[in-house]
Parts: structure tokens; sequence; C-alpha cells
């Protein structure tokens, strides 16, 4: 196995990553959004925006991979930053490079690899956008055309969101070694430390705004019956599915968290009730709308919800207790519909 070339100015590389502020944030829908696209798109398993960082490479989206990172050393996409291009690589059995790589012999059993290199603004390569799949294959001409287009997409995202008001917050808010512990590493959401951490700064940006904030209190309905029928595998999966379906409802600012198990939470600001209640609905709708893919099967999946404001001066545990009682009310009415905290006797 040869391990990736470390390039000549890597301290220059490594410090434009790190400006960019990417590395151990939360997925975003419009990320996820992309690699999805690009594994319809191309008929792959994998689908990663891969970031190169000191020893690893650390995934900011990804499809049809658990992993949240690996080592530098074994990655595909360390040869194609070092490289500078496009790196396509047909059968990875076949080339001395990575046939006897961990990921090739071992899980997830790379054939097929192509990765675009994805720059920062001052030109250095920071990763790639990267497809992996089991069986050997190529890339026509137009194919390579179209993956270096979404490589594109996703670079002025990143530029885009490097300045976005949004990452000045995150960024005074806690450091990169703080956010390691705040984020879940199966949903790649915020945690319960990262919803105790964010709750005192989103309280007041919305009183700032002369906003409420509002809490939708979310659990998956019957989710031991998933795992049952599928296993802790197709129950990870759901989880998955049901955090990127959860983000895609919710709108950018808006902060969600995995509080545990199959219970989310999302913070809002919001003008009234009246706004929670149709964000909350909207959560909920994109829940049920289609069933849940788990490997070749399908499951069709509800959510119930509980809904609160944040009182003048009232703290997380406060809301988050009225929150949960308003969930506790939707499940004992038959599950799948949103109750309010006002609406409790």
């Amino acid at each position: 196995m040869l391990s990736p070339p470390v390039p000549v100015d890597e301290n220059s590389r490594q410090a434009a990553l790190d400006e960019l502020d990417l590395l151990d944030t939360p997925a975003e829908h419009y990320l996820d959004t992309l690699v999805r696209l690009t594994r319809e798109l191309f008929q792959v398993e994998t689908v990663l925006i891969s970031l190169i960082d000191r020893d690893r490479q650390w995934f900011k989206a990804r499809i049809g991979l658990e992993a949240m990172e690996t080592g530098r050393d074994i990655s595909f996409c360390g040869h194609a930053v070092a490289a500078r291009s496009p790196l396509v690589i047909e059968d990875a059995t076949q080339d001395p490079r990575f046939s006897d790589n961990p990921l090739v012999s071992g899980a997830p059993f790379i054939r097929f690899y192509a990765g675009q290199p994805l720059y920062s603004r001052s030109g250095q390569p920071i990763g790639t956008l990267c497809m992996l799949d089991p069986q050997p294959r190529g890339l026509s001409p137009q194919q390579r055309f179209h993956l270096q287009d979404l490589g594109t997409l996703v670079e002025g995202y990143l530029q885009l969101r490097s300045m976005s008001q949004q990452t000045q917050r995150l960024r005074q808010a806690v450091d990169r070694e703080q956010r390691k512990a705040l984020i879940d590493p199966l949903t790649q959401l915020w945690n319960r430390a990262g919803l105790a951490q964010f709750f005192p700064r989103e309280y007041a940006a919305a009183r700032d705004a002369g906003l409420q904030l509002g809490v939708v209190f979310c659990d998956l309905d019957h989710f031991k019956q998933v795992n049952d029928q599928f296993g802790h595998a197709g129950g990870d999966q759901v989880l998955w599915e049901s955090a990127r379906r959860m983000a895609a409802a919710l709108r950018p600012d808006d902060l969600l968290v995995r509080l545990g198990g199959e219970e989310f939470v999302a913070l809002v600001s919001v003008h009234d009730e009246a706004e929670l209640q149709h964000i909350a609905e909207r959560v909920r709708s994109t829940i049920g709308a289609t069933p849940m893919s788990i490997g070749q099967q399908t499951h069709n999946l509800t959510i119930s919800i509980g809904t609160a404001l944040t009182a003048s001066g009232e703290n997380q545990n406060a809301v988050l207790e009225r929150a949960d009682r308003a969930l506790y009310s939707a499940k004992q009415q038959g599950r799948n519909r949103t109750v309010h905290a006002s609406d409790l006797t």
C-alpha cells in the first residue's frame, strides 16, 4: 500500500482548511442533498465530501458509509489532494497503490473510486467530493465533467458558508476541540451536551431579534419495532435518515439536536405559537411522507411531537419538561401528531 504523499506546501494547505472552520461541525442539509444527488446520478454505493486533516480524512457529508472519518494514511482522497487533480481508480485491486489497502481488502471493499478535489478561495486543495463502489467501473468523459461541476457546487457552498453569520457565531461559541465532544457520531447532529452549550446563545439571539425561542421535541414512533425487525444496523440507518429529513424541514439557522435514542430536539426562533406549530407540522409531515429505505426493504415511520415557547427567564430544563409533557400527550392521543404545551390543562 502506498500512503498519500504530503504536499510540499502542507502548512499552507492545512491553514486554508482550518480557516474554513469546517472540521467537526454538524451535517448540513445542502451538502447532504448534494451527496445524495451525486449518488443517484452516478448510481454508486457511497458518496463523501472528505476533508483531509493533519492525520485523518473527516467526512463533512456522507451517504452509504457509517464511519465519520478514517486515517489519512489509508485515504484515497489524500492522493487526489496531493496530486491536485481528479483521481479515478477503476479497480483498486489492480492498482499497486491500493490493492492491499484495508479499505479494499476489508469493508467497504472499495473497487471503484473517483475523487474531485475541492479548493479553498486561496486555491489550496482541502478535500474531495468522491464516489466509492464495491464493483469495478469507469467514468465516461461526460461523467467526469459532471463530477467536476458537482465539485464546483460544493466549493461554492463551503466558501459562502465560511462567510455566514451563523459560522461566525459558531466560531465565537466553541472551538474545534470542544466541538468534537458535542457531535453525535451516528447522525452528525449536535448531541445533548451541544444543546446545553447552545441553548443560552439561541435564547439570547431570539430575544435580541424580538422573537421567541421555540422548542420542538420529537420522538420516532414505535422505534423499538424497527430494531426488532431490522436489527440495530437498520435502526441506525433509520435514525440517520430521520435526521436528514428533519434538517430538511427546518430552516438554515434552526438548531437540531439528537437528545438520545430516538429523541430529537429543535430550537427555532419564531414570532408566535402559530409559526412554531407550522414548523413542527412540517417536520412531522416530512418523516411520514415516504417510507424509510432500510437495505432493500422499506418501512413506514411516523413521529410524535411536543412543542413549547420559552417563557421570559425560563431555563432549558423547564421548557424542555413542558415540551416533553406535550410530547407525552401526543403519544397518548394516538401518536403521529403535534401537541403544543399551551393546549395542556
